[in-house]
């Protein structure tokens, strides 16, 4: 039940992002958002999610089919595993681990591997390329975004638990924040998290402004 609770909360909040983050660019850039399909464009996200689910499955011809097939999957999985180990309220957590932030650590350097392999998989220069390019910028963030965490782990924390990470925060209250406590480590771990998420201004690998669409050729 925790999980289906966690899947659908994860679900719901994704389609409330991408509805969010679609009218504030267009509000920022002076144009139109989805506003037609449903009120205020609601419904718009869920519908291209539906389109997603929908399309065809198409394997390259030459590509490997194994490699192709499972790295979606090698992509997405990390990413709802990592959420075992957050904490979302007072002993509201799936896994309490006591080495939890190695854990989250650990899982969310094996998305980018996904993305190598079925850049290579599909046998497509512009996806291996972008495959690679996602592979290299997680390598390079990874370890100043580690670093950042360790930090609050070791030296404010004294602990690895992210439910104790959390707890420690309590003491002080609001001042009590690793934020204000770190803020130039916070800079650091923001800056990384945008290049391990792939976020601009490090959308590099997904390149949208180029009409290859890096990884996503296929």
């Amino acid at each position: 039940i925790d999980i289906i609770i966690l899947l659908l909360g994860i679900t719901i909040g994704l389609l409330v992002i991408v509805w969010l983050e679609r009218k504030i660019s267009a509000r920022i850039q002076q144009r139109i958002g989805p506003e037609y399909v449903g009120p205020l464009g609601i419904i718009q996200a869920l519908t291209d999610g539906i389109k997603l689910l929908l399309k065809e499955d198409i394997i390259p011809s030459r590509g490997d089919i194994w490699l192709f097939s499972i790295g979606p999957a090698v992509v997405v999985i990390p990413i709802f595993l990592g959420y075992l180990v957050i904490p979302f309220g007072h002993h509201i957590i799936l896994m309490d681990l006591s080495i939890g932030i190695f854990f989250w650590i650990a899982i969310s350097s094996i998305a980018p591997l996904g993305l190598l392999i079925a850049g290579y998989g599909s046998n497509n220069k512009f996806s291996f390329s972008g495959g690679l390019r996602a592979a290299a910028q997680a390598i390079s963030y990874e370890i100043p975004l580690a670093l950042c965490v360790l930090s609050i782990s070791l030296q404010l924390s004294n602990s690895s638990s992210t439910l104790d990470i959390v707890e420690a925060q309590c003491r002080y209250g609001f001042l009590g924040w690793n934020l204000w406590r770190q803020p130039i480590g916070f800079l650091a771990f923001f800056i990384s998290s945008l290049a391990e998420c792939e976020r601009f201004p490090f959308d590099l690998p997904e390149a949208e402004e180029e009409l290859v669409v890096g990884y996503q050729t296929e």
